[in-house]
């Protein structure tokens, strides 16, 4: 599941880092936010093997992630990720 959880992340993180991103509409507040809160959730899964719950609300439908990816032109992208966390994150 690690491998796969982190793959997840990784790929989301390449989205969050582009430029242009909109983050009115959801909880970061800026790039640089979004980019620290995910690393450092990444880094949990890395050294604890576990799922951080706050992993789920950032995946969670209308959830920060998916409301940057919606106002940025990336929503289809997002859901795509966000079933790939499903599948890994049951």
């Amino acid at each position: 599941m690690n491998a796969a959880l982190l793959a997840v992340l990784a790929d989301v993180r390449v989205l969050l880092a582009r430029p242009g991103n909109d983050f009115a509409w959801s909880s970061f507040l800026d790039r640089d936010a979004a980019l620290t809160e995910l690393d450092a959730l990444t880094e949990r899964v890395r050294t604890s093997g576990e799922v951080p719950s706050a992993l789920r609300i950032l995946f969670a439908p209308t959830g920060p992630i998916q409301e940057v990816a919606i106002s940025s032109g990336w929503g289809d992208a997002f859901l795509t990720l966000a079933d790939r966390f499903d599948e890994v994150c049951p």
